[in-house]
């Protein structure tokens, strides 16, 4: 299928105004691009509470956390890790697809907004997730909430969220509800079909993708770690129920699905929609009207997935 009208008519846009691809910037030059896109998304709905927080790392640094709640009683806490190659985006920039996320569902969302490589190159990104987890658990004892958590991200962030419900199944790490996948990164295979096609080189291109491995996991050999590579990981059961996002026209489109696949074969409920006429970045261009059919289905799937729970 082709691309739907809104996404032609954005990429149209895009073009006229020229500039390098991403895979020809510098991090800082990358960065500046998504700073731009932010100021077309409008505000976000109102929350009852906007709360920041400072997570502090195990090596004496700490990184940002926002959270959004939407009323006063929420239904589950769900940790949202951003997308951008684990290079470029920011808190800032994902204020607005958090606030929608947070009224449509009825979570609390916290955006927690790990270290960027190349400053912080990989496992930092991995391991910042998985500390805005276990904080968030010890947080919310704290406080005597007994509410569900939810992992979630988008591209880098899926893979994100996909490591974070593998480490704590693991080491028997804080309990998680569901895992909600936004076209995620799942493996390191720059030759597959979806990487390979010409018409799925848009937005997000396969030297671009190079280009984030290259900067995040440089060391090639690492990259198969399932902490960078979740796809690699030997063993798939006893995980998270999950969402399952992805694009037609996208290079992550492939190893999104395979994951799902794998998830399913080791038992786990999936729900997995492949998006028809959409380029990776759908969801969190919020221009674009097939991220609100997006955020529909998850917030769907969550009141399903919870109103199967035990009270």
């Amino acid at each position: 299928m082709a691309l739907d009208a809104a996404t032609t008519a954005f990429l149209g846009a895009m073009a006229e105004q020229g500039g390098k691809g991403i895979h020809e910037m510098t991090p800082q030059e990358a960065r500046a691009l998504g700073a731009m896109l932010k100021d077309m998304y409008g505000p976000g709905p109102e929350m009852a509470q906007v709360i920041d927080h400072a997570i502090p790392t195990s090596d004496g640094d700490s990184f940002p956390m926002r959270v959004f709640v939407p009323n006063a009683a929420p239904r589950a806490m769900l940790i949202y890790y951003h997308g951008g190659g684990w290079v470029i985006g920011a808190m800032e920039e994902f204020d607005t697809l958090a606030r929608r996320i947070a009224a449509r569902t009825g979570c609390a969302v916290a955006l927690a907004d790990y270290r960027l490589a190349p400053e912080h190159r990989y496992p930092t990104a991995a391991d910042d997730a998985y500390t805005a987890l276990e904080w968030m658990q010890a947080h919310l004892n704290q406080h005597n909430l007994t509410i569900p958590i939810i992992v979630a991200g988008d591209s880098a962030g899926g893979n994100l969220a996909a490591v974070v419900a593998q480490r704590a199944r693991d080491h028997s790490g804080p309990e998680i509800a569901m895992q909600v996948l936004v076209y995620p990164v799942t493996d390191a295979d720059f030759e597959n079909a979806s990487y390979t096609a010409a018409e799925n080189q848009l937005m997000l291109t396969r030297e671009a993708m190079i280009w984030f491995w290259d900067h995040y996991a440089p060391e090639h050999t690492r990259r198969s770690e399932p902490a960078a590579s979740p796809l690699q990981a030997a063993d798939l059961a006893a995980l998270p129920p999950a969402v399952v996002i992805t694009a037609e026209h996208d290079v992550l489109r492939d190893e999104g699905e395979a994951y799902a696949a794998r998830l399913q074969a080791a038992g786990v409920p999936v729900e997995v929609t492949r998006y028809p006429g959409q380029m990776h970045g759908f969801f969190t261009l919020l221009m674009l009207p097939a991220g609100a059919e997006a955020i529909e289905q998850i917030a769907n799937a969550i009141e399903n997935h919870l109103a199967a729970q035990p009270a």
